[in-house]
């Protein structure tokens, strides 16, 4: 006799994840609630993150054979979900067209929008292929019956541990690539070359640290009025895939040079780099030499290190690119006028006008938008959890699990179909 009410047994396939135990920690849990869980390797750094039953190794080609081959793979084993990190990821692109075609549900895991304990997942993917809503009437009337989210931290990482994952990851695939020959990697930089960059930065930590500690002190206790521009990873698929520019150069030479001609003669400009950069790009140089050349380099400070939250609540205003950053701006009530395209880009949270209006008169987010989104973001699209920290990984694992077996991503409100927001065309800007 059958068993009454018996849990829908589904097949969750899982491509490449982050540096992390986390993806195995899901099909842990998923496989507890009666589901099979498979993943296809695509080099050594994703056998070894697996380390489970349920994987199979792919040595073929991209393209067209990857496509063939993972689609016969879903095939074969009747695949109902796939689960991935990245989307844009030219691997993942293919996969995501093979299971679109078959009605396979897509989810979609990434670091969170509420940084620093908090993991994204949704359905489909991100940014420009989001589901998330943009109307600001359906975010208010989505969160009516939401309540303020815990803001309080609950999980901590090291920057020593995601270190240590990462060289986990990449290192097998740098010296054992011919288990995998055919694999092509979707980063800009060689793995031993950011690596280099790293150790080069350290080396000048302690100097750089002092600098921008006496510049974000400088700025905090002046008198002039400033706006951040905080860079990004040259590398994050946010600026490569849902922005309008291809080189992160192109965004600081339209910023700066727009600042240079609408904002206010007593404004200043701060441009902070991101804390992971790698230093294999010299954007000092790059922010200093514009500035010089457009007459306002005493206006325009480059920042390496410092309290980004400190700056946060004293600016006039945030120029991003697509940057978490302009999220935490937002919650604090911040101006911000996003570049690319951003779940968080919305009439009545972020800034709609053209940037060179945006320097005189910046737009502060309005309530009840402001508190809705924020509210509506968390139960619908965000867990807590992180991937580098036994603790963080076992609560993310155990909630993303929950909301894949229940099919409660983008729940309660939170999804709108077709995706509300379009990826921008790419603009023929030159960094300078």
């Amino acid at each position: 006799m059958a068993l009454q009410n018996a849990p829908e047994r589904r097949v969750f396939l899982f491509l490449q994840g982050p540096s992390s135990p986390i993806f195995a920690k899901i099909a842990d849990r998923l496989e507890i609630m009666g589901h099979e869980c498979l993943r296809i390797n695509l080099n050594p750094g994703d056998q070894i993150f697996w380390r489970r039953k349920g994987g199979y190794n792919y040595r073929g080609r991209g393209g067209n054979a990857w496509h063939a081959h993972v689609g016969a793979f879903m095939d074969r084993h009747a695949v109902t979900d796939l689960v991935l990190l990245g989307e844009e990821r030219p691997y993942h692109l293919v996969a995501l067209e093979a299971a679109r075609s078959r009605k396979i549900a897509v989810s979609v895991v990434e670091m969170g929008y509420l940084r620093p304990d908090w993991l994204t997942v949704e359905r489909d993917g991100m940014s420009s292929n989001s589901h998330f809503p943009n109307d600001p009437q359906q975010i208010v009337d989505a969160a009516r019956t939401l309540a303020e989210p815990d803001w309080k931290r609950r999980y901590t990482q090291s920057f020593a541990a995601e270190a240590a994952y990462d060289l986990l990851y990449n290192l097998p695939n740098v010296f054992l690539w011919f288990l995998f020959p055919h694999y092509r990697r979707h980063a800009l930089f060689h793995p031993l070359a950011e690596y280099a960059g790293w150790v080069m930065r350290l080396a000048g930590s302690k100097k750089r640290k002092l600098d921008a500690a006496m510049r974000v002190e400088r700025a905090l206790t002046g008198d002039a009025p400033f706006f951040v521009l905080p860079l990004q990873l040259q590398t994050d698929f946010q600026l490569r895939s849902h922005s309008p520019y291809t080189d992160q150069r192109e965004a600081i030479t339209e910023v700066i040079t727009s600042f240079a001609t609408h904002a206010p003669r007593t404004a200043q400009l701060i441009v902070k780099i991101h804390p992971l950069d790698n230093g294999l790009i010299n954007w000092r140089a790059h922010v200093e030499a514009l500035a010089t050349r457009l007459g306002i380099g005493g206006r325009v400070q480059f920042i390496d290190g410092g309290d980004l939250n400190a700056l946060l609540g004293k600016t006039v205003g945030v120029v991003t690119i697509n940057s978490t950053v302009g999220l935490h701006a937002l919650q604090l009530g911040k101006p911000v006028k996003v570049l690319g395209t951003a779940v968080f880009d919305i009439a009545g949270l972020s800034d709609q006008t053209e940037l060179d209006q945006f320097w005189a008169a910046p737009a502060h987010p309005r309530e009840p938008v402001r508190t809705a989104f924020f509210r509506l973001l968390a139960a619908a699209i965000q867990v807590r959890g992180n991937f580098y920290s036994a603790a963080g990984t076992d609560a993310g694992a155990e909630a993303i699990a929950e909301r894949l077996h229940n099919r409660s991503v983008n729940q309660p409100g939170g999804f709108v179909d077709p995706p509300p927001r379009k990826k921008p065309s790419k603009i023929s800007l030159r960094p300078h």
